[in-house]
């Protein structure tokens, strides 16, 4: 297993949920993983298991100078960056009148200008080597849009979006910028109540899939467009979402599921 063999990723968010199963999947394939969260304990945890290329940095997505001191710290240690995985994000379920100004600003900071200030400390040493994957978590609903989200919907339309731009500017210069846009992962950020899978399973009855998705389901697809293999994707828009954004059934009519 090999695929990212040589290879330095900087994954946020990754001390739990997609991020966990995503710095997994790229230390089997061979890369240098630095998990980046402000999850100490579990982030330190989850290094000492996946081993010595593995490593732990206390990283709020959202400071200027963290972010200036974990990209030291890689380079330092490396001397290069190859991946970076813009996965840490955070959510809540409110309708919009009840969601206050502090939770919209804490969210927005949180998922769009924790990428925005990922990209731009990490890409001016990608453009140096003249390469580089970066890859960002938008959502399901960065592509449609879903009640009782709506900053969460706004934070993952703006990640697209910036995907798309950033794509366009830094392609030229050898760095492919895409995008992944998972739909109900069962993760502790989405199942907030931590009900069991079979329950989890039954809210997304209407899509074609019939079921929530794996956390390692999204890292495979990043795992592709980390890798070389994925070399003419830029600006790509990856759902992995079970078929959510394809549409949903009308259960009274032909080709609908059985109930």
């Amino acid at each position: 297993m090999s695929r990212l063999k040589g290879k330095t990723a900087i994954v946020t968010g990754a001390a739990s949920g997609m991020g966990s199963a995503i710095a997994k999947l790229f230390v089997e394939e061979g890369a240098t993983v630095y998990i980046a969260d402000i999850q100490d304990d579990a982030g330190e945890a989850l290094a000492n298991e996946l081993g010595n290329e593995a490593h732990y940095l206390h990283l709020d997505v959202t400071s200027v100078e963290e972010w200036e001191e974990c990209v030291a710290t890689v380079i330092g240690a490396n001397g290069k960056i190859d991946i970076l995985v813009n996965n840490a994000g955070i959510i809540k379920f409110a309708g919009l009148l009840d969601l206050s100004i502090e939770d919209i600003r804490t969210i927005l900071d949180v998922n769009v200008m924790g990428v925005m200030i990922g990209t731009k400390t990490v890409a001016k040493h990608m453009i140096e080597k003249k390469a580089g994957s970066i890859v960002n978590i938008s959502s399901a609903d960065g592509l449609s849009t879903a009640n009782a989200l709506s900053a969460y919907c706004a934070s993952k339309w703006a990640v697209r979006g910036y995907t798309k731009a950033t794509a366009l500017e830094l392609g030229h210069l050898g760095i492919r910028v895409n995008s992944i846009h998972p739909g109900g992962i069962d993760t502790p950020l989405a199942n907030q109540m931590n009900v069991s899978r079979e329950m989890f399973d039954q809210g997304f009855k209407p899509y074609p899939a019939q079921r929530a998705g794996d956390p390692m389901e999204v890292a495979y697809a990043a795992l592709y467009l980390a890798s070389d293999e994925a070399g003419y994707c830029m600006g790509t828009e990856l759902a992995v979402d079970g078929g959510m954004t394809a549409g949903h059934y009308y259960h009274n009519l032909p080709g609908a599921p059985a109930q």
